[in-house]
């Protein structure tokens, strides 16, 4: 299937089958897809708790405005931001890079002393909304790889942040919740499967430049 026809297949699942089960290879699939996603400057600050429990789910679906989708998914993929992007979390980075590119300091260093001021500077609050915007980013290419690899998936920000936040005991990790992905596979009997998509006509949603 195409790129084109895999986003015109796809929709936000209303109800999921839940009698049908990812395998293993298409999660493994989407873990990948979430690590290779683009974030700003590549540093990554961004985690995915990946959920396969049915009194877990049905917990996170309570405190989600009840949406069934939660409890009737496969898998409930957790998009999560660092809470504490510090000095320690840039330099981290800039290890790996030295480790895995091998690239002397003298290269690194302007670029690395940049961030460091640069992320001293911000706010708590700058950091959190810079953070969450690479969540989206992680979003965007988890649904394009859904669609492509024909898992069906609703992304949901209806949920309340703080009580995923204790169920899935992420204060302790340095984590804040702050979008959910449940992945599956359609129901029969989801009729929006057969809606068609209402968009903006291409003429109205594009600005051509030349």
């Amino acid at each position: 299937m195409s790129n084109i026809k895999a986003l015109q297949w796809r929709y936000a699942v209303k109800k999921f089958d839940e009698k049908k089960i990812l395998p293993e290879s298409k999660v493994d699939i989407l873990k990948q897809a979430f690590n290779l996603t683009a974030t700003s400057y590549g540093l990554q600050p961004i985690r995915l708790v990946v959920v396969k429990n049915k009194e877990l789910q049905e917990s996170l679906k309570e405190k989600a405005m009840n949406q069934v989708q939660l409890s009737t998914a496969s898998h409930v993929l957790v998009i999560c931001i660092e809470d504490n992007v510090d000095k320690e979390f840039i330099l981290n980075y800039f290890e790996r890079v030295k480790q895995i590119r091998e690239t002397p300091d003298e290269i690194l260093d302007p670029f690395k002393n940049f961030l460091l001021e640069d992320f001293g500077n911000k706010s708590n609050e700058e950091l959190a909304i810079w953070a969450k915007n690479q969540a989206y980013l992680v979003l965007g290419t988890l649904l394009t790889v859904c669609a492509t690899e024909e898992i069906d998936a609703c992304p949901m920000e209806g949920f309340l942040p703080e009580a995923y936040d204790e169920l899935l005991n992420l204060k302790e990790k340095n984590l804040k919740s702050v979008l959910v992905l449940p992945v599956g596979y359609r129901a029969k009997d989801d009729i929006f499967s057969s809606f068609k998509k209402v968009r903006r006509a291409e003429e109205d949603a594009i600005i051509n430049i030349y």
